[in-house]
């Protein structure tokens, strides 16, 4: 037990590392742009002053949008999906698995959940001890189930997934912001490498070298975005009581962006939540699948139910 603490312990500490790189770089380019090539290198006092506030806008967008990556909880789902006492028992006494499946199914029926595994059972989580709402995975790094995962990152510490998929998209497009900036005013003086530092000449260097990083990834995100899936669910195609459908939360690319940026678009670039929902329903492109459960065929009816007074059946599993 004491070997399995420590070696969690040191996990979490070197899974910090990645953040702790990337931060590191982004301090040194604060240094060699505001100091080495403003301050040291231009001489133009207007060029000066315009290029240190720009930088600054971009640097700030890039911390603000990292810091919320990183710090954002993800979330799981809510005490409905959580197995009642009683349930837990029914589950746990019973040995035959047809018979387990079909527990799950009766439970399932109260929920909204359209989404089975592979063999076309529902999904159930035994670590977590949860029905999995659509599109919520476990992830092994977390040690929890998360709500609309996409991935696991370790460039920011934290699992990417309905909470904080937008400031992740936003992380990634002002990575590239302040890569391209960089690059763009620093290349003239990059050309007279004769009168520069090396600070200067190797900030091109990496900006150039991130932004083609960053630019294949943010354009694979926006195409998921489009397209309303996950990295996860790009993979492997989400399976409904009819089969297997890649396209089936695909409502539309303006609904599918609402879903994550929202319905304010003078909110789409700012760092705060703004995604639809709860992270636990999400709309299908077949919805004639939801018409068979009348109660689950308003998502606004399942949502008003939940007023935050549990049932006493429904405990809190950690």
């Amino acid at each position: 037990m004491a070997l399995s603490r420590g070696l969690r312990c040191c996990q979490r500490v070197f899974s910090w590392i990645p953040v702790l790189i990337i931060t590191a770089v982004v301090l040194w380019s604060y240094y060699a742009y505001v100091f080495e090539l403003c301050l040291f290198t231009i001489t133009n006092t207007l060029e000066k002053v315009a290029y240190l506030l720009l930088f600054h806008v971009c640097f700030v967008m890039f911390s603000w949008t990292y810091w919320k990556s990183i710090f954002t909880p993800p979330a799981s789902p809510c005490k409905k999906f959580q197995l009642s006492y009683s349930d837990k028992q029914r589950y746990e006494m019973e040995d035959r698995p047809d018979a387990q499946k079909q527990i799950l199914v009766e439970i399932a029926k109260k929920l909204p959940i359209f989404t089975r595994a592979q063999s076309g059972a529902i999904r159930f989580c035994d670590r977590c001890q949860v029905l999995k709402p659509d599109r919520c995975h476990h992830c092994s790094v977390c040690e929890m189930c998360v709500l609309k995962m996409d991935h696991h990152c370790p460039w920011v510490n934290n699992c990417v997934g309905f909470s904080n998929y937008k400031f992740f998209l936003l992380f990634l497009a002002y990575s590239m912001m302040y890569c391209i900036f960089i690059a763009a005013t620093v290349f003239q003086y990059f050309l007279k490498f004769w009168e520069v530092s090396f600070h200067v000449l190797f900030l091109m260097f990496v900006a150039l070298m991130f932004f083609v990083s960053l630019m294949f990834l943010f354009g694979y995100h926006c195409w998921l975005v489009a397209k309303n899936r996950s990295t996860l669910e790009a993979f492997s195609a989400p399976v409904f009581a009819n089969g297997p459908d890649k396209n089936g939360f695909n409502v539309g690319t303006r609904r599918n962006l609402e879903q994550v940026f929202g319905e304010n678009r003078r909110l789409w670039f700012i760092p705060v939540f703004t995604s639809q929902g709860n992270g636990h329903y999400f709309a299908l492109k077949n919805r004639s699948s939801e018409s068979q459960n009348p109660l689950l065929a308003n998502e606004d009816m399942w949502e008003e139910s939940d007023d935050g007074s549990e049932e006493g059946s429904l405990v809190e599993m950690t």
